[in-house]
């Protein structure tokens, strides 16, 4: 997905309903892989609150993910499969997330450096934010 209007909506809340999206978002992640560490469903055009990365070497997928907790903030250049060129974003060394599993269990997870700054991205997808 490329179109900017779409990317820049909120996403809506997942659900149960959702579990097929996340299959394909992992699929089209894998098929990516060269080029790709992390996906939103906004991606591949579902607007929906799911996320996919690599989390140092393993897929993984969040429902819903919400950062509640962050530090070390620096600036970044990223790059993205639906925007060209290279942009700057505001990272965190640091987060916590809270997030539901495949079981739509709440979870909360801590993430430092590259995954941190992956799932930070894959975020701002889901809040139509356009780095």
């Amino acid at each position: 997905m490329r179109d900017e209007a779409f990317l820049a909506q909120k996403a809506k809340p997942a659900t149960q309903e959702d579990l097929c999206v996340a299959q394909d978002l992992l699929d089209t992640l894998a098929a990516h892989k060269d080029g790709c560490v992390g996906m939103a469903a906004n991606m591949i055009g579902v607007n929906t609150r799911i996320i996919v990365f690599d989390n140092e070497g393993r897929y993984m997928v969040m429902f819903n993910p919400e950062i509640i907790k962050k530090s070390g903030a620096y600036e970044a250049e990223e790059g993205c499969l639906s925007l060209s060129g290279i942009r700057k974003a505001r990272r965190w060394k640091n987060i916590k997330v809270q997030y539901q599993n495949e079981k739509f269990q709440t979870r909360f997870k801590t993430f430092a450096g590259w995954t941190a700054q992956i799932i930070q991205h894959e975020i701002d997808h889901c809040e139509g934010v356009l780095i």
